[in-house]
């Protein structure tokens, strides 16, 4: 399904599943981002991990052949630090993750407390501790607003799925009560910050993803131009299951690199 009357001038991309699937770039990535870059086109890589900085993730991205730089990477993370920011300038929390997520809230101007901070934010880790969430659940029950970076539930490892975020999250609302709000995908608000963030509109932007669930469903819902790719998670049979459909499948962003 194409629009012919849609130009679109700016790009927001998922990386997993579409430019890089463990560890390795997927065929035509490499060129997709060149060719944004030669024509000089605004765009963000979007990513729900919280755990990294934009400086860990360009690195990762070179090792694979994709040459990114910093800036062009938007984390759930620092689209959680922007929020706050705009909610509390200058506010407090308390962060239960890693260096992607206390860097973006330091950067963002908050102090990081266990002392009445004004949120619980948490993120991702590769190890939670029970004593940091123990720590979150009488802040919260104190009176601490609950926020999290992103709501997947579970992430992958060599071994296998590890708890995530969501599934942590889950366990600090039952103790608490209290749901947290999620900032990442698929809340288009962590869309609609990486479009200020390029200073790009949503009737010029195309979104692409390998999730229906989460990259194509909120780039619905922020107004985007929305493919669908199938080198990662979602396969061509399972599109029709969901109640929405992206603007176009495409099967790699190898497909897309005459479009830029």
């Amino acid at each position: 399904m194409t629009d012919p009357q849609r130009t679109i001038t700016s790009w927001l991309t998922d990386m997993d599943g579409v430019l890089v699937h463990e560890g390795r770039a997927i065929p035509g990535a490499p060129e997709f981002v060149r060719a944004l870059r030669d024509a000089e086109r605004p765009f963000l890589i979007l990513t729900n991990n919280s755990i990294f900085t934009p400086r860990d993730l360009r690195a990762r991205l070179a090792t694979s052949g994709i040459d990114v730089p910093e800036e062009s990477i938007w984390t759930s993370a620092l689209a959680t630090a922007q929020f706050l920011h705009d909610q509390i300038p200058g506010g407090s929390a308390y962060a239960v993750g890693e260096a992607g997520l206390t860097t973006a809230l330091y950067e963002a101007g908050y102090t990081l407390t266990e002392s009445a901070p004004d949120y619980v934010v948490l993120g991702e880790t590769r190890t939670y501790s029970f004593e940091a969430i123990t720590k979150a659940v009488r802040l919260i029950k104190g009176g601490a607003r609950f926020i999290c970076t992103n709501p997947d539930t579970t992430g992958p490892s060599p071994e296998g799925p590890l708890p995530a975020t969501g599934a942590v999250a889950a366990m600090i609302t039952a103790a608490t009560g209290r749901e947290p709000y999620f900032v990442g995908k698929p809340n288009p608000m962590m869309f609609r910050s990486a479009l200020n963030r390029i200073d790009a509109h949503s009737e010029t932007t195309a979104m692409i993803g390998d999730r229906m669930d989460t990259d194509v469903v909120a780039g619905i819902e922020a107004g985007l131009y929305t493919y669908l790719v199938l080198s990662g998670s979602t396969g061509l049979e399972e599109v029709e299951r969901f109640p929405f459909r992206p603007s176009a499948v495409v099967d790699s962003v190898q497909d897309l690199v005459d479009r830029v």
